[in-house]
């Protein structure tokens, strides 16, 4: 099978150790002891060991030696979306990756020559679709998530969802461009962009593909500057959770 390779690697929150924290440079080291609330400071501590482990497994680095960098593209703060900082000679030219993270599950996806976007979404019993659909399904959409039965309507927009920000996640404009704007393939059709938002105007076509995480969550990963896509799915929480740990 040809095609763009992606890894994606999954964990979940539970990985999280004290011993993950060697992994953190001082700007996140400042950003994670600056947390206040615990799911979201082990979040970002997991994101953190599992892309410098999924960049170190595909330049041949120790995850320490993974270089990361953030800056804010409207302020220049460290707070913008990671990338990776290896200069072309050292292997990082064209190498990109994309963070995702929902409930406990964390995720990243991983590859050469394109620009990729991971998302995943919990399937939260709490969530109201009737309340969050309107804001980010087109109105095609939208009126065919009310077609179908009600116990059906939470998964299907969920997979909407995923999809759309895994596009937009790889395009590198994330939530700035509203959702209602994109529209994408029924969910249970093969993941595709029908239409785009004006702010982007026509785009080349992404490569996606859907998965469902611990038999539950739906993802969706995104390529855009690639053909076809092949993914090399890996569950990194035996990983994650074994690094860095004494014995």
């Amino acid at each position: 099978m040809t095609g763009q390779s992606v890894r994606v690697w999954w964990a979940r929150l539970e990985d999280g150790h004290a011993g993950l924290r060697a992994l953190l440079d001082p700007v996140e080291r400042a950003r994670y002891e600056a947390t206040a609330d615990p799911a979201n400071r082990g979040r970002f501590l997991v994101g953190c060991a599992l892309s410098r482990l999924a960049l170190g497994d595909l330049l041949g680095l120790p995850p320490a030696d993974v270089p990361l960098r953030r800056v804010c593209p409207r302020c220049g703060g460290p707070h913008g979306k990671a990338e990776l900082a290896l200069p072309r000679a050292s292997g990082g030219s064209g190498v990109d990756f994309s963070v995702t993270h929902s409930g406990g599950t964390v995720g990243v996806a991983v590859c050469r020559g394109a620009a990729v976007g991971l998302d995943v979404e919990e399937c939260d019993a709490r969530l109201d679709v009737d309340t969050v659909a309107p804001g980010a399904l087109t109105d095609t959409e939208l009126a065919a998530l009310y077609a179908r039965p009600a116990a059906e309507r939470r998964s299907a927009f969920l997979r909407t969802w995923t999809r759309k920000e895994a596009v937009l996640k790889a395009l590198g404009v994330g939530l700035s461009v509203s959702l209602r704007g994109l529209e994408v393939t029924a969910p249970d059709a093969s993941p595709a962009v029908l239409a785009w938002p004006e702010q982007l105007a026509a785009r080349p076509e992404p490569a996606m593909a859907d998965m469902i995480v611990d038999g539950t969550h739906p993802a969706s990963v995104a390529v855009v500057g690639a053909g076809a896509l092949r993914l090399d799915r890996r569950d990194a929480s035996a990983t994650v959770a074994a690094y860095g740990r004494e014995g």
